[in-house]
């Protein structure tokens, strides 16, 4: 069958797994990839996760520092649709390996640069690593307390890395799409720094409404992190058999669902458990908490799980590592494990598109072992048009967003910044997040860009208005569960029947081939099931006493934060871009499917895959404070720093700038003697560390672009409001929202210099309601009629006192 990039070839000037792993995409959706090495290879390949994003590549070797091999890139190039690289900016220029250099002569080509911080502001040379931008992001703040200690926390899944992938997917690929229209390549820039954006889910908003009116929205900042305890919807619970399992039962329905499955339901007939647990008495709540712990304890884990999966409507399952997930039933039926000889276990495709499939093999390329690629001939893409650019990337694109919450929404928020012009199409009273805690914020952030029709898509009436919907549209996008979709007559058969093109993207919990497809899934799932929230963790509480299963539970809550929601929405936005590609390329619409659990395997990158011999995933100490003693946090004179020394050159670095004596010990002169006396290098560091300011710690090394910065600096929100280095890059932007009116928000994960990203506020639910009705053909009467028998409805736009 064929793969959406049949037939472009895309020159990977990467280093590491950010980039690396967003060419392996490339590569398993048919890309021809080549990975361009300096001669002694790529100095992450000792990664134990290279095996995953190296597959599927070739690999040439060439020595950028001497001009014969600059010559060779840049004939290498003009046969090339796309590069991506990640030299860090201005270093590239050394090397002829800039996007004005290699575009002369290709001016189709689409450049795409991955750096840490972005290509301006003063952490411009910092080195794009995980722990170095989640603690200057703000991340490591916003896990304060998972240990009950104050200050940042060492935050361990590598979510940078994988939404920069994303962002890197969907802007190369967005501009694969804007090139069939403009004939022109474009330059595309992302960053790890951007792949922070999705996870701050209203904290910019906040701190930009804050600071216009700090009375009226300082009651929207959540309660100090330490002491605060579960929702009792997501509460973790441990069973008789000493494990936990992680609830999820964000919805009324499936509360209730949960309570009568655990025999609690003696409950519903008392007064004060009526409704939502966030509306009962503090007491009646606390008092409630501490008889589900005691009744979970009278079953073991697989016990409760039987009961929960029977009911089918109770949200929940047992934590896992992400090595136990590799042999998830759910993990395996849909796909997302894909086993070679040996044994050796691969991550699967990102999504599952029906009718150009991506092709995972295990083949990983030796240094230099393509070089004949440098002689073959190959024409360079020719343009069909000369329109010049126009609109966005996506511009002329229509999605129809059925979905809700947080995942796919915001994945098709990512969709409206690329030029797309998505409509929501929301229930009457509109998306249940709107009115969630600050989910009036939260759904901003989730809808930014969009227009916004309410109908109720049950009625006759309402159907017919989904039908003219879908006749126009390019791509569908919905999260129902199994069957929901045919009983509304919006099934992929009903959007193709009006739309033969159509691109139709299923977006659930577990996937539609495993035994939980029929299951709901909120972000506590995959969180706790892919194994990221019990690493963050660090160990996992054993006490039994109800005290200690307390504080097991709110240090287990803290771990398992809303990371799942985000991780899946790069991964529906790439998917997209990718099917668009397919769509021109192929012309072919199709069936897609992406579910939370893909989703988070990928965000599990770095452990997700197994091979013989493969490295352990290191763990994090009890206090949360790192990984080992050059992955750590450590106390300064005056607060926190981040150290991260990945590589052997810069440990010499490090010890020439700041701790000479070090470089000449015997026992820390190689990985392994260090790896040997772990402890007793922290124990020098921690004494070390405390001797100097953060600051001067981040401008001692840091300064030498190595891995070291401030980490108990503004959490999320203060730090996207104030940071310099958000404003050198404009990674936001001031937009009007209806109710609020001026604030801000992220601008776009991928920046697009051809096709400008169009950034806009979100829709109160249905404010477009009577717009896209008259653009379907209804008329004044008939669209009053609609109203009057509550088939559609609009959102009153008066403001609001709080988040």
């Amino acid at each position: 069958m064929p793969r959406p990039l049949d037939g472009i070839r895309v020159i990977d000037l990467s280093n590491g797994p950010a980039a690396g792993i967003a060419t392996m995409v490339m590569a398993d959706f048919g890309a021809e990839v080549i990975k361009v090495e300096q001669p002694s290879g790529d100095p992450f390949r000792s990664m134990p996760s290279a095996p995953m994003w190296l597959r599927g590549k070739q690999s040439v070797a060439l020595d950028l520092a001497l001009p014969e091999g600059q010559e060779r890139l840049k004939a290498l190039v003009a046969t090339a649709d796309v590069v991506v690289s990640s030299y860090r900016p201005g270093s590239d220029r050394e090397f002829g390996a800039d996007y004005e250099t290699l575009r002369q002569g290709n001016p189709g080509l689409v450049f795409t640069h991955v750096t840490a911080f972005g290509p301006n502001g003063p952490l411009a040379n910092l080195p794009p690593y995980e722990p170095v931008v989640a603690a200057k992001g703000g991340r490591m703040m916003a896990f304060e307390g998972t240990a009950p200690r104050t200050g940042p926390v060492f935050s361990a899944l590598q979510v940078t890395h994988h939404a920069a992938a994303m962002a890197t997917v969907m802007g190369t690929v967005g501009a694969l799409v804007a090139r069939e229209r403009t004939g022109e390549g474009q330059l595309v820039e992302t960053s790890l720094l951007q792949g922070l954006m999705p996870y701050d889910m209203a904290g910019l908003a906040i701190a930009s409404l804050m600071a216009r009116d700090h009375d009226k929205w300082k009651d929207a900042v959540p309660p100090g992190a330490i002491s605060r305890m579960p929702t009792i919807n997501y509460q973790p619970v441990m069973a008789a058999d000493g494990k936990w399992i992680q609830l999820g039962n964000l919805l009324q329905h499936l509360f209730d669902n949960f309570v009568a499955s655990a025999d609690l339901a003696d409950i519903f007939a008392d007064e004060r458990f009526q409704g939502s647990p966030a509306g009962w008495k503090e007491e009646d709540r606390e008092a409630f908490r501490d008889r589900m712990f005691t009744r979970m304890r009278e079953k073991d884990s697989a016990e409760w799980q039987r009961i929960f999966v029977e009911n089918g409507g109770v949200v929940s399952t047992i934590f896992q590592t992400t090595q136990d997930a590799l042999s998830d039933p759910d993990m395996v039926d849909n796909g997302h494990v894909v086993e070679f000889e040996g044994g050796r276990k691969l991550i699967g495709p990102v999504a599952r598109m029906t009718a150009t499939p991506a092709e995972v093999t295990a083949n990983v390329p030796e240094v230099g072992e393509h070089q004949s690629v440098l002689d073959q001939p190959r024409e360079a893409w020719q343009p069909n048009v000369t329109s010049g650019p126009q609109g966005g990337a996506l511009h002329g694109i229509t999605v129809l967003d059925f979905s809700t919450i947080i995942a796919a929404p915001l994945g098709c928020t990512h969709l409206a910044d690329l030029g797309a012009r998505v409509i929501k199409v929301e229930q009457i009273g509109g998306d249940p997040w709107r009115w969630m805690g600050n989910g009036s914020l939260g759904a901003i952030k989730t809808n930014g860009g969009k227009e916004s029709i309410s109908v109720d898509l049950k009625s006759p009436e309402g159907q017919e208005v989904v039908r003219r919907l879908m006749a126009q549209a390019d791509v569908m996008v919905h999260n129902f569960r199994p069957g929901v979709p045919a009983r509304l007559g919006m099934s992929y058969q009903h959007a193709v029947a009006e739309n033969p093109g159509m691109i139709y993207v299923n977006v659930n919990g577990y996937g539609t081939l495993g035994p939980s497809a029929h299951r709901p899934a909120t972000h506590p799932i995959p969180g706790a099931a892919l194994g990221g929230a019990t690493w963050q963790t660090g160990v996992m509480p054993t006490g039994t006493s109800i005290p200690e299963l307390r504080e097991g539970a709110r240090r287990l809550f803290r771990a398992n934060e809303v990371n799942p929601d985000p991780n899946t929405s790069a991964v529906v936005a790439a998917t997209v871009t990718l099917a668009l590609y397919a769509r021109a390329n192929h012309g072919v619409g199709q069936e897609i499917f992406v579910d939370m659990m893909g989703a988070n395997a990928y965000a599990n990158w770095d452990d997700f895959l197994w091979y013989e011999g493969k490295e352990p995933r290191p763990g994090l100490d009890e206090d949360l404070r790192g990984t080992g003693p050059l992955n750590r946090l450590y106390e300064t004179q005056d607060g926190w720093a981040v150290l991260c020394l990945p590589l052997e050159v810069e440990w010499e670095e490090f010890c020439r700038l700041a701790a000479p004596d070090l470089a000449t010990d015997s026992r820390f002169t190689s990985r392994t003697s260090r790896a040997d006396h772990a402890e007793a290098l922290t124990e020098i560091l921690v004494t070390l560390f405390g001797q100097r300011p953060a600051d001067e710690w981040e401008r001692l090394l840091g300064g030498a672009g190595l891995g070291c910065v401030r980490a108990d600096g503004p959490g999320p929100g203060d730090y996207w409001h104030t940071a310099e280095q958000v404003a050198a890059n404009t990674f936001k932007e001031t937009v009007h929202h209806t109710r609020h009116g001026e604030m801000e928000r992220h601008g776009p994960m991928a920046r697009m210099h051809g096709t400008p990203n169009t950034i806009a506020s979100a829709p109160l639910a249905g404010e477009q309601t009577d717009a896209i009705l008259t653009e379907l053909g209804y008329d004044a009467g008939e669209i009053a009629a609609l109203r009057a028998s509550n088939v559609v409805w609009s959102e009153d736009a008066v403001p609001v006192t709080t988040g």
